[in-house]
């Protein structure tokens, strides 16, 4: 006996498959699965037809920004940030007026991708970064004045070990500077 067409079970979407490779794709930048079950996974979910194959190759995965997220916001005033501390895999720094300086230089990164989403008004902000750490600005939007940013000399576009951070966001009236590290 066939199957009628609304026996079968109900397709999944390109929103949903979508959905389920970002989530793959996280789940790997954050060091949760190793590079061979990236594959294996992204294999499945293009393949899979149905929401139970699609839930069945999300099995295990941690569940979609699991990550810790902070943020620290000041109407008027400094934000200062400094020495050993630990940096959230999402942190969102906000100020209408004032000077941000944020140094990751000791920090201790849980996580191998950081999110940092800056909402600046007006003011500068300094971001002192580790040695080794690749830095992405392609999501920030500057009103006023540019970001400044120089890779380190002898930089590999590649750094194992070190962390990625990506910033974004917007900033009206100031400066961004950013600085790799000297030690």
């Amino acid at each position: 006996m066939t199957a009628l067409p609304e026996d079968r079970p109900p397709r999944i979407s390109e929103d949903d498959r979508d959905a389920a490779v970002r989530r793959i794709q996280q789940a790997y930048a954050e060091g949760h699965i190793a590079h061979e079950e990236l594959d294996e996974r992204l294999h499945r979910v293009l393949t899979v037809m149905t929401r139970s194959e699609l839930v069945s190759a999300l099995a295990s995965l941690p569940e979609e920004n699991a990550g810790t997220a902070s943020t620290i916001a000041v109407a008027a005033g400094r934000i200062r940030r400094r020495g050993v501390w630990r940096v959230p895999r999402s942190l969102k720094i906000e100020s209408a007026f004032g000077r941000v300086r944020l140094d990751l230089s000791r920090a201790d990164f849980e996580h191998p991708v950081v999110d940092l989403e800056l909402r600046l008004g007006s003011g500068r902000a300094t971001i002192t970064v580790p040695r080794d750490a690749i830095v992405d600005v392609e999501g920030l939007r500057t009103g006023w004045k540019d970001t400044r940013h120089r890779t380190r000399r002898g930089a590999r576009p590649s750094h194992p070990g070190g962390p990625t951070i990506r910033i974004s966001g917007t900033m009206g009236f100031g400066r961004l500077t950013i600085r790799h590290a000297r030690r």
